[in-house]
Parts: structure tokens; C-alpha cells; sequence
């Protein structure tokens, strides 16, 4: 089965995670509504409800690879997967569930542009 995915940190294109996309399609670039909000965690972002956009790519991913992302994001223990709309059907998106640990918001949305404040 495929799953459609919406990355927005670690997984990215040049990111320190992107490997585990090695053999998933890439679909496209992907704004999201204003619904969330983006944290810098340091060596990993964190995106939670709110109410700004979220930049980040949308994949094509199958069972295997969905199994190995639950895994890295830590689901259902740091993260969970929920569902959103996009241009291309509902895709998941990890969700952070540690509101204490959030601090740092990344008012670009990007974490591509974390380094550009």
C-alpha cells in the first residue's frame, strides 16, 4: 500500500534524515493552512496545532518505509501521526506531543530557514 506523507524538518531534501526517503516519490513542494506552529528542538523540529503555515515536501511512501518513519518520529510516544489535506489527498503529518518541551517557535514555518533568523 502507498502512503502520501508531508515531511517538514529532518526529512527534507539535505537534511540529516532524508535517507529514509531513498526509494519514495517525491510528489512536491507543500504549504500547509494556517493551522500549526513550528518549533525548533534543536537537532530536530517539532510541529503541534496552532495557527501558522508549515513549509515542507510531500512523498509517496510504502508500508515498509511508513513502519520505519514510526519508528524514527518515536509514534506514538514523542509523536503521532494525524492527517492532512493537501493538493494531492490527505496526507500524514507528525505531530509533536511534548508542549513543555516547546520554546523556540520558527515564525518562517521552514525549518530549511531555521539558520536565517
Amino acid at each position: 500500500m502507498q502512503h502520501l506523507i508531508f515531511v517538514y524538518g529532518t526529512l527534507r531534501e539535505n537534511q540529516s534524515n532524508h535517507h529514509f526517503l531513498a526509494g519514495a516519490e517525491f510528489l512536491g513542494m507543500y504549504k500547509t493552512q494556517p493551522e500549526y506552529t513550528l518549533y525548533d528542538l534543536g537537532a530536530y523540529p517539532a510541529v503541534v496545532k496552532g495557527s501558522d503555515v508549515v513549509f515542507g515536501e510531500l512523498y509517496l511512501v510504502d508500508d515498509a518505509t511508513l513502519v520505519q518513519l514510526d519508528r524514527l518520529e518515536d509514534v506514538p510516544i514523542e509523536y503521532r501521526r494525524e492527517q492532512l489535506e493537501t493538493p494531492f489527498g490527505r496526507a500524514w503529518i507528525y505531530l509533536y506531543q511534548d508542549a513543555a518541551r516547546l520554546d523556540v517557535i520558527l515564525s518562517s514555518g521552514d525549518w530549511n530557514q531555521r539558520n536565517k533568523r
